[in-house]
Formats: C-alpha cells, structure tokens, sequence
C-alpha cells in the first residue's frame, strides 16, 4: 500500500512538473501580473518589487539564451522550471512577510 501512495506521489509531481514546464512564456506572464498585484495593492515593497522583476528578467534571458540553439534540453528545461518554482515561491514568502518599511 506504502509503495502505490509513493508511487501515485512521484508520477502526480512528474505529470506537474512536465506539465508546468513546457508554459514557460505563460508562467513568466502570470508571475508578472502576480508581481504587479500585489505591489499595487501594497503588499510587497518597492525593493521586493524590483528584486522580483529583475528576477523575471534573469528567467527571461536564460530561455531567450537556452532557445537560441532552436532545440530545449530536458536539463535547459529542468532549470527554466526550478527558476521559476523558486521565483514563484519568493513572491509566496515576500507577500506574507508582513514586515513594515
């Protein structure tokens, strides 16, 4: 029984992850507008909001960088993929920091 939960866990974050890497254009837009919300409605500051764009930039050069060849790797894509998970988990934590400036 142990083995088929930990079996159904690994394909459900393969299909998730494969599914998630192949909108790359898609996330960067909504983690823009993510971004963008919440500077606008003030819950991030002026200098969390300029790290995170400038951190949407860096993703945004490293596809543009990796698509150059024509051809994405699985590792090209694996690291486009942990960028943005690690970008997305940075808007998490700067949202809900509830620190004052």
């Amino acid at each position: 029984m142990f083995r088929k939960i930990i079996s159904f866990v690994f394909i459900a974050m393969f299909l998730s992850i494969a599914g998630y890497s192949q909108n790359f254009s898609k996330t960067m837009s909504q983690q823009k507008a993510t971004i963008k919300a919440a500077y606008k409605k003030h819950k991030i500051t002026q200098k969390e909001y300029n790290k995170l764009m400038d951190e949407q930039q860096v993703i945004y050069n490293t596809i543009e960088k990796y698509k150059g060849d024509g051809y994405l790797s699985s590792d090209e894509k694996n690291k486009i993929a942990s960028k943005q998970q690690r970008a997305a988990n940075r808007i998490r934590k700067y949202q809900t920091n509830n620190e004052r400036y």
